[in-house]
């Protein structure tokens, strides 16, 4: 526990507390009852699945919107100073994110499973989207690092503002002042902008981290201190679980360390299939529908990309052509310029694509750069590799 080498384990080398470095092995050891104490640590690509708007894209309203408010960097948005200043790009963006328009993915639902369960001792979270309270999740049982829209005060006298007068304001997108006349102050959600302090809570539960009997980590690039080092805090005996698109951290150099490097949601799945938890986790994602109904046997569509439908038609396409023309140089050309004429046109017509799982803020690594909000709003980052793990 504490300071270690990032280097990945020897894979001959045994495991201490697991029977093998596999999920399979990792399930086995929840099942025989060994733990159950689990600390979950999560970013936004745990929701990247969940379809919040891509900010960078300008194609996007929300986009257009800011870009129309003269920012003088994509930052100001959360910069305390500024948020003094002109609060109202803060509420444009609210607008788009606030709680109750997105549904919880089911690495959400998965999480509420282990609470369920009575196996969850807290969930840290980087994200301020609260789907995980919308999962069914207890805001008792949540630490969330970098705030979010659950409460709302004057950034003056910190006295709280209602939500529903909280939830008039955003949808209007205008200025909620102190409910105190004699204050008038201005009024945010608690997230925490550059600037301001992390909760205290986040500080006062990592001894929670260091008596946990099983640490899984979700969703994030852990490139945010203090909650990068969190992973650090468990005991070297204690399995770690990375489900992430790459191997971020220390994550994989512990012999109880579990990899899998896949996206948060087929990931969890896979780990629920050997739990023997799938029916479970299936039904309590599908109670967090808008109408709450589940239809048994019923599986969720995964809907193709714009890019994956487009790519779809265009190798339609060339193998229809094919089929009936034995194509000269000519003909090659003109079919050539045909598809990307085609092409250029369905993009220009096609449905914006979701957004890819970068993050959600904090303190700005670079100023103008993406990386200091990437962290916390995956929509954010302008380097997007549509991994689901830029936390």
């Amino acid at each position: 526990m504490g300071n270690e080498e990032s280097t990945m384990v020897d894979p001959n080398k045994r495991p201490f507390t697991l029977s093998a470095r596999s999920t399979d092995a990792l399930a086995q050891h929840i099942k025989d009852g060994k733990a159950k104490k689990i600390v979950v640590l999560t970013g936004a690509g745990i929701s990247t699945s969940a379809g919040i708007p891509d900010f960078r894209s300008p194609e996007t309203g929300l986009y257009a919107n800011l870009e129309r408010l003269n920012l003088p960097h994509p930052e100001a948005v959360f910069e305390l100073s500024f948020f003094r200043e002109n609060p109202l790009p803060f509420y444009t963006l609210a607008q788009e994110l606030y709680p109750g328009k997105y549904r919880p993915t089911i690495t959400h639902s998965f999480i509420n499973l282990l609470h369920q369960k009575g196996l969850l001792l807290k969930l840290f979270t980087q994200n301020i989207d609260c789907l995980e309270r919308e999962a069914g999740v207890p805001g008792d049982k949540i630490i969330e690092a970098h705030g979010s829209f659950a409460d709302q005060a004057c950034i003056d006298c910190k006295k709280a503002y209602p939500k529903e007068q909280m939830l008039t304001h955003i949808e209007n997108k205008t200025v909620p002042r102190c409910i105190d006349s004699s204050c008038n102050g201005l009024v945010k959600p608690k997230i925490v902008f550059f600037g301001e302090q992390l909760p205290r809570e986040f500080f006062d539960n990592i001894d929670l981290v260091q008596n946990s009997d099983l640490c899984i980590v979700l969703g994030t690039s852990l490139s945010v201190h203090p909650f990068a080092s969190l992973p650090q805090q468990v005991d070297d005996a204690v399995p770690r679980l990375l489900i992430n698109m790459e191997q971020v951290g220390t994550l994989g150099s512990r012999p109880d360390d579990v990899l899998i490097l896949k996206d948060c949601d087929t990931g969890v799945k896979e780990l629920a299939a050997a739990l023997d938890w799938t029916e479970e986790l299936e039904e309590l994602w599908a109670a967090t529908k808008k109408d709450g109904q589940f239809v048994p046997g019923q599986v969720e569509k995964v809907e193709k990309s714009r890019d994956e439908l487009l790519q779809d038609e265009v190798e339609k396409l060339t193998q229809d052509i094919e089929k009936t023309l034995k194509l000269g140089k000519d003909q090659q050309k003109w079919l050539d310029d045909d598809i990307s004429s085609a092409t250029h046109e369905a993009k220009e017509s096609s449905p914006q694509p979701r957004a890819d799982a970068d993050s959600r803020i904090l303190a700005p690594l670079k100023k103008g750069s993406d990386s200091g909000l990437a962290h916390i709003f995956p929509f954010l980052s302008s380097d997007k590799k549509g991994d689901g793990s830029n936390l």
